[in-house]
């Protein structure tokens, strides 16, 4: 008796029969699909934790030698709503972070980003301080300790990554 040939069938990115991802055609394409889904999830859920919309404003995350810089200004000089929703988030933030509160960018980007395990144990070590901008706001965070820098830093990271800001990756003088 003869078998039929094993025939593999790929629908959609999903696989009837075993198929390395590699070998499909279209792999590329699903992965920045995902890849797409992923950024407008996160960026929908920015929005609701942050009270204002990421496409009226700027984000940076800067790293510095003593810590770093969490700032966001409108990208509309007018816009009085996005101005005060920015200023009254990061206050928040500020607030937040000094009593080891992480949930918000927990809740932005669906898991806890690198640096906040080091950075709720090291709370003693960090300050953080909010400043208004003519434009927006910051959070000023400083640290004095090397261990916890390094924390703020692979916190600051991954938000840069994951929010697309194209803010260098490299330590900057302070403030």
């Amino acid at each position: 008796m003869r078998r039929k040939p094993f025939v593999t069938i790929l629908t959609c990115g999903v696989l009837a029969a075993p198929l390395l991802a590699q070998d499909c055609p279209l792999h590329a394409e699903h992965q920045k699909a995902a890849q797409e889904n992923t950024h407008t999830a996160l960026d929908h859920r920015g929005d609701e934790v942050m009270g204002f919309e990421h496409t009226r404003t700027t984000h940076h995350f800067l790293l510095k030698e003593d810590g770093g810089v969490i700032q966001v200004e409108v990208n509309d000089s007018g816009d009085a709503a996005s101005l005060a929703q920015i200023r009254s988030h990061l206050a928040e933030v500020a607030r937040s972070f000094a009593a080891g509160d992480f949930a918000m960018p927990a809740q932005i980007h669906d898991r806890v980003l690198p640096g906040v395990p080091d950075m709720t144990r090291l709370a003693r070590e960090i300050e953080y301080r909010y400043e208004d901008l003519e434009r927006g706001g910051r959070v000023r965070i400083t640290t004095g300790n090397p261990e916890a820098r390094a924390a703020v830093h692979a916190f600051l990271k991954s938000q840069i990554a994951d929010h697309r800001t194209g803010d260098p990756l490299e330590v900057s003088g302070g403030s």
